[in-house]
């Protein structure tokens, strides 16, 4: 199983940005795929998810209304678009594959991607 994350790099406060993050090695569409992020010297947090259906979406209380995350099972890709970005919003971004119930949890996901950086500037 692979998860290959893109699309980060270095933006202005205020600006967007779209990840993407394309599986492959496994069933996509059987799967709830969340965003997840990691801060220097924090802990990994919960980002966004979708559900197997793709009809429910999911947001931490940080990103609700300034994020959107949505999947393409026929491109086995899970997206996350990301406007009035913030400083606080610089981290390493993971996508996640988990089971078929959507979790905010680290530990019920199954595979990770590499992850990508993210970094807003003032």
């Amino acid at each position: 199983v692979q998860l290959q994350a893109c699309g980060g790099g270095l933006v202005q406060a205020g600006g967007s940005l779209r990840l993407s993050c394309a599986a492959s090695g496994l069933t996509f569409s059987l799967y709830v795929m969340g965003w997840f992020r990691q801060a220097p010297g924090k802990e990994r947090e919960f980002v966004a998810a979708v559900s197997v259906s793709g009809m429910g979406t999911y947001y931490s209380d940080s990103v609700k209304g300034r994020f959107t995350i949505s999947r393409d099972d026929a491109k086995k890709t899970v997206y996350l678009q990301m406007n009035s970005l913030k400083l606080e919003d610089t981290a390493v971004y993971y996508c996640a594959a988990g089971g078929s119930l959507v979790s905010r949890t680290p530990e019920r996901y199954n595979y990770w991607g590499q992850g990508t950086q993210v970094t807003v500037s003032s």
